[in-house]
């Protein structure tokens, strides 16, 4: 049976609460994986809230938009009925592609939060009263369209919730992986067998010399970023002379170019 990895102190759970005309959705994805046990282990408190609970005697939440237009809006009154009911955790979070873009520095910010919550739109959105009045902030997942905040609910829930202390297996995980505390994209990593198809693991990495497997890693790292992506190099100010020398030591291993 295997051993839980909930603290036996008096810690409370991280708590996130989600507004959705689809909880089962959410709650489906995140009841999954490292997600799914630090919840059974009771280290992530996540509720998930239908509100069409709150709507009219047909459960609708939806209607036109005043002055005419496509779609479909959500109405303000069961989004604040829900939200007052509930008293879930500050801050309450909107996702929107109007919002700030959510990063591995937002996920941070919310991991050392104590909690929050979020509200999933579809349609044409909510009513702006609810983002003028009772939401505390936009958020977005990127420049891309989806039919609802759900997904992007489940990611940025996934995303904040694997740093919590006690929730990865690996404590080291998310310093070092991409977009860590290195604020890089991650080095590639090899398995067995030694060699597959003719495609050989890199010497380097089985010849059991850890300083070397380090800076080979460091390396591929750079090699990673400087090509995918330069940004990130440039917010750190660009290489160091370290840095270019382990670049200039490893050659960067082989990566598809793309059609794009």
């Amino acid at each position: 049976m295997r051993q839980s990895r909930m603290n036996m102190t008096n810690t409370m759970p991280f708590r996130i609460d989600v507004f959705t005309i689809f909880p089962k959705l959410v709650d489906n994805f995140c009841s999954e994986s490292l997600l799914g046990r630090a919840r059974q282990d009771s280290l992530v408190d996540l509720r998930c809230h239908d509100l069409r609970d709150y709507g009219d005697e047909s459960r609708r939440i939806d209607d036109a938009l005043y002055g005419g237009g496509a779609g479909m809006l959500f109405r303000p009154e069961p989004i604040f009925a829900a939200v007052e009911a509930v008293q879930p955790p500050r801050p309450l979070l909107l996702l929107s592609p109007g919002g700030k873009k959510f990063d591995q520095g937002y996920a941070d910010l919310l991991s050392k939060s104590g909690g929050f919550s979020l509200l999933c739109g579809r349609y044409e959105g909510v009513d702006h009263r609810v983002v003028e009045h009772l939401v505390d902030a936009e958020i977005s997942i990127g420049d891309v369209v989806l039919a609802g905040g759900e997904v992007a609910a489940c990611l940025v829930i996934e995303a904040t919730t694997r740093l919590l202390s006690g929730v990865m297996g690996n404590e080291v995980s998310p310093v070092t992986e991409s977009f860590g505390a290195a604020r890089m994209l991650e080095e590639p990593h090899f398995t067995r067998p030694a060699e597959f198809r003719g495609w050989a693991v890199p010497e380097v990495l089985r010849n059991g010399d850890h300083a070397k497997i380090e800076r080979w890693r460091r390396a591929q790292a750079l090699h990673r970023t400087v090509r995918a992506r330069p940004d990130l190099i440039e917010r750190r100010g660009g290489l160091s002379n370290v840095e270019k020398t382990l670049l200039e030591e490893f050659p960067c291993v082989p990566y598809p170019e793309g059609l794009l």
